[in-house]
């Protein structure tokens, strides 16, 4: 990094460093590029260091070796200079520090200065870090700036006067702006009771002013969410309540107006609560009327100020749990039951809390009582409640059957706000749950024909029907009330899919392939299949359009070879790499275990397990050498019309990489009139020219 770099160069690239110590390193060989320009002339460049250095100060690295150059810049005729030279002070100095006081004598000359920006300048820096001799010095020059007419020099002034009374509160001096004013005066009377009597004559004036801000209109410099300065309202109300104390006079001359606050003040905002809050810290505070007292302590009142402490209470606890999470779990019903609350800012701390509580032993019942939250629960919470509740059933799931119950759950209730990865999460968790393969494609299927809308839900519902369709249509499950499905109901349902128009393209592609995918897993309806796929071989969408492409190919070009038993059958491998789909056609030689296919890293077995005179029990076995997982898998199988074919659910849709696993099909073959057919296949390998 050269010396000359510009200030946006050097902090790009601090935050460009990748270590720590690289950004040591960086910030080492720039403090003495600095150092090396402060020792030389002026040559423009003071202020221009004195920034970067000032940067490296924000970044908690040492730079002391820079105040003289602030006490330098502030000498400065230049105003760009005398800027960051003030700022520096401002940063880099402090009233306990010697070269604080050389700085005395330049803040004196710019109080005097004929620009009143330069004035600002001094005066705010003397309010940071001016000392008890720095404010007795240039006591005179406050007093003069505070009796200007220039209101932009007397708001700094009045912030001036506050810290001057802390650093020297012999030093007396009168205020005319509204906030630095009140706050000033509420200093003065805290800690000099002897002045009460003087500054109770200003109640009046007070009460004016704080009517002005209740009833004034929307003022856009000064509003906060609806409430006209809320800062100067709360600091007015809380010099009120030190002026009213133990005084009926100031007391009655406050009464109407808390009464007026009290009633028109919106507590629907953090703003208005706060202003809320210091009213009725006044009305108990001083001798008020009773009536005011009973309706500042009206249930309405008491329950918004409820809120604010269970917002406290909340984020306590949310501190706690990440270190003593069994002293919170003690509190868990009443954090519970502010997921109730009425108050968003309460419903969200809750929220967090609840989710942190969760644990292998309350995951059930915890659950529950968030599944009824997600139920009723605002909007802008809907998703983070999704993600905290996968969050947990990943982690502390009791079984795989409540882990699938519990994310159909949270689709079926707000399945339009969970993040992307769902999808392929859940069925990552179906594929691997094999016992559950039949309950959850039954109870996917009845959700499916309950409700289309929620695309995620119909997403998995589809792929789940396509791989397990067979399971079914067999209308035999133990973990659930069997149904008795039809063919033609499972495409009536997929077909709905395909035609809605709430599906996205996506959804689309699930429901079409799961359609295509059930030509291997039903015997009547495969002409059906063929003419709902063949819509989609012109669809605008190229990702539809290429998937029934691919399939009215393969049923096109499907060349029935041989006797299906002591001859051949055919077999489709359709599968996704990357994301690139690919089709492999081979012949296998049936009888009695041969390798049928080896291309690619791909190996497929085929071996006869069981034969009689009319049927055949074939089982597909399928390796990955390759350096990546194979996912996607579909094994497809074509036999003549006399020969019935069934195919088993395959053990997966996933092949391992480097033949670490593998995935098997089983598929049953029945010849019942032993017909026996013969087929020939001719290759082709060039045309005449005269055929292009």
């Amino acid at each position: 990094m050269s010396p000359s770099v510009r200030l946006q160069e050097m902090i790009r690239v601090i935050r460009g460093a990748r270590t720590q110590g690289e950004e040591r390193g960086v910030i080492q060989r720039e403090c003495a590029a600095i150092r090396a320009q402060f020792r030389q002339a002026d040559n423009g460049t003071r202020s221009h260091n004195l920034a970067k250095l000032l940067y490296v100060h924000m970044l908690g690295y040492p730079a002391h070796f820079g105040q003289m150059e602030c006490v330098r810049l502030i000498a400065s005729p230049r105003y760009n200079e005398k800027r960051v030279g003030y700022l520096g002070a401002m940063m880099l100095l402090d009233e306990k520090q010697d070269a604080s006081l050389l700085i005395t004598n330049s803040i004196k000359n710019d109080l005097s200065h004929s620009s009143q920006y330069v004035q600002s300048l001094a005066l705010c820096t003397l309010a940071c870090m001016g000392s008890a001799e720095m404010c007795r010095d240039l006591a005179p020059e406050i007093d003069r700036l505070l009796r200007a007419s220039n209101s932009y020099i007397k708001k700094k002034v009045s912030t001036v006067c506050s810290h001057t009374h802390t650093a020297t509160p012999s030093i007396m001096v009168e205020l005319g702006v509204l906030h630095g004013a009140v706050v000033l005066i509420t200093e003065l009377c805290e800690r000099n009771p002897d002045t009460l009597e003087q500054f109770r004559k200003a109640v009046p004036e007070l009460v004016l002013m704080m009517k002005g801000l209740v009833m004034s209109g929307y003022s856009p410099e000064h509003n906060v969410a609806g409430i006209s300065d809320p800062f100067l309202q709360v600091r007015i109300l809380r010099l009120l309540r030190i002026l009213g104390r133990n005084n009926d006079t100031a007391s009655d001359a406050m009464n109407d107006l808390l009464a007026q606050v009290a009633t028109n003040t919106d507590s629907s905002k953090t703003a208005g609560s706060a202003v809320l809050y210091e009213t009725v810290l006044t009305v108990m505070d001083i001798k008020s009327e009773s009536g005011l007292r009973v309706s500042v302590t009206h249930d309405s009142v008491i329950k918004r100020f409820l809120v604010c402490i269970y917002l406290y209470l909340l984020e306590v606890l949310q501190k706690i749990v990440q270190t003593d999470h069994n002293a919170v779990q003690r509190h868990r019903g009443t954090i519970v039951d502010c997921l109730k609350d009425q108050d968003a800012s309460v419903k969200r701390r809750a929220l967090e809390l609840s989710l942190a509580l969760v644990s292998a032993v309350n995951i059930r019942s915890l659950m529950k009582e968030l599944l009824l939250f997600l139920s009723s629960c605002p909007p802008e919470l809907r998703a983070h409640t999704t993600s905290g509740i996968f969050n947990a059933a990943e982690r502390y799931a009791p079984s795989q059957r409540w882990h699938i119950d519990t994310i159909l759950h949270v689709l079926t209730t707000a399945g339009g706000d969970v993040r992307d990865e769902t999808v392929p999460n859940l069925i990552q968790l179906i594929t691997t749950a094999t016992e559950l393969h039949c309950y959850t494609v039954h109870k996917l299927y009845r959700a499916l024909i309950t409700d289309i809308s929620v695309q995620s839900l119909v997403q998995v519902a589809c792929w789940c029907i396509g791989e397990y369709g067979d399971l079914l249509l067999r209308g035999e499950c133990e973990e659930t009330e069997p149904v008795q499905v039809t063919e033609d109901d499972v495409l009536d349902a997929l077909e709905t899919v395909l035609q809605s128009h709430m599906s996205s393209p996506a959804t689309r592609g699930f429901a079409l392939t799961a359609t295509m995918k059930l030509s291997t897993r039903i015997t009547h309806n495969v002409d059906r299949i063929r003419s709902i796929v063949s819509i989609y071989g012109s669809c605008i969408d190229v990702e539809l359009q290429q998937r029934a492409v691919e399939y009215n190919l393969y049923t096109k070009y499907t060349v029935h070879l041989h006797n299906v038993f002591n001859d051949h059958l055919f077999l489709v491998l359709n599968s996704m790499i990357s994301s690139d789909r690919f089709f492999f056609l081979f012949v296998a030689i049936a009888p009695p275990s041969v390798t049928v296919y080896e291309k690619n890293g791909v190996t497929l077995k085929l071996q006869t397990d069981t034969q009689t005179d009319t049927g055949m029990t074939v089982t597909l076995t399928a390796t990955n050498s390759t350096d990546g997982d194979i996912t996607g898998l579909t094994l497809q199988a074509a036999v003549p019309k006399s020969v019935q074919l069934q195919m088993k659910a395959p053990s997966g849709d996933v092949i391992p990489a480097h033949g670490l696993g593998q995935v098997t099909q089983t598929v049953l073959l029945n010849n019942p009139n032993k017909v026996g057919l013969h087929s020939d296949t001719v290759q082709i390998d060039s045309f005449p020219s005269t055929a292009w």
